[in-house]
């Protein structure tokens, strides 16, 4: 009878501890608010409705906020994504105001960089009003947490392991994201790195599909990658 008992304890308790496997991550407060600012890479064909069921999109954002939300429900935590598809830094600047500063978040992080080589926006504009939006960001919110994520491209027709972008625009923006990352005391997220290291295990296009946008398996390298580096930022 005890042994049943006993097994029967063990076996309630088990989703709750496969869920409590999450180990909590600092910076993420209780009642924080954790906002994804971006291009289409994040934005993830994100709904633009108060309709739970896509709020999100369906890429890193999303599986980041899933894992946290269901590990940590005591904690109350906020997810935002404002990824707009197609945006530049300019684009960003121009509704920083409604998307970004009027929803108050604890922690900011930015992916943006990919469509200003596309629109041809000038490597010092890029820098210049990068540098701009998080001072601004910073001004509003002194305590604020700042995650900087590097803009990549990856062949997706390579069937060899690659090693950083082929595109040199990409790689003078990523230096860029690095230097304001330094200079604003942000975490700093390479997702190049992360997808590179990926097509060691398998060709690129099982990660990304069209050099720019990952897969799904994709974007949980890029989750993982985003979770490893804030985890370790803030300790």
């Amino acid at each position: 009878m005890k042994h049943t008992i006993l097994t029967l304890t063990v076996l309630l308790l088990a989703p709750l501890a496969t869920v409590r496997a999450v180990e909590p991550v600092a910076a993420f407060t209780s009642g924080a608010r954790i906002l994804f600012q971006g291009d289409s890479i994040t934005d993830g064909n994100r709904g633009r409705s108060l309709d739970p069921n896509h709020i999100l999109g369906h890429g890193y954002a999303f599986i980041i906020a899933a894992k946290f939300g269901a590990a940590f429900p005591e904690a109350n935590l906020e997810f935002f994504n404002r990824g707009v598809s197609g945006n530049t830094v300019l684009d960003l600047e121009k509704r920083w105001q409604k998307d970004t500063l009027d929803l108050r978040p604890d922690v900011l992080s930015i992916l943006i960089g990919v469509n200003d080589r596309g629109h041809g926006v000038p490597l010092d504009q890029y820098e210049q009003t990068y540098d701009r939006l998080l001072t601004d960001a910073q001004a509003a919110n002194p305590k604020l947490k700042l995650v900087l994520c590097e803009p990549f491209i990856v062949n997706h027709l390579a069937t060899t392991p690659q090693n950083g972008s082929p595109n040199t625009d990409i790689v003078k923006r990523q230096e860029i994201v690095a230097r304001l990352a330094q200079k604003h005391g942000a975490a700093l997220v390479h997702f190049q790195a992360a997808l590179d290291r990926a097509t060691e295990r398998a060709p690129a296009i099982h990660w990304i599909w069209d050099d720019v946008h990952p897969t799904y398996s994709g974007h949980q390298i890029l989750a993982d990658e985003w979770e490893r580096v804030v985890r370790d930022f803030w300790k």
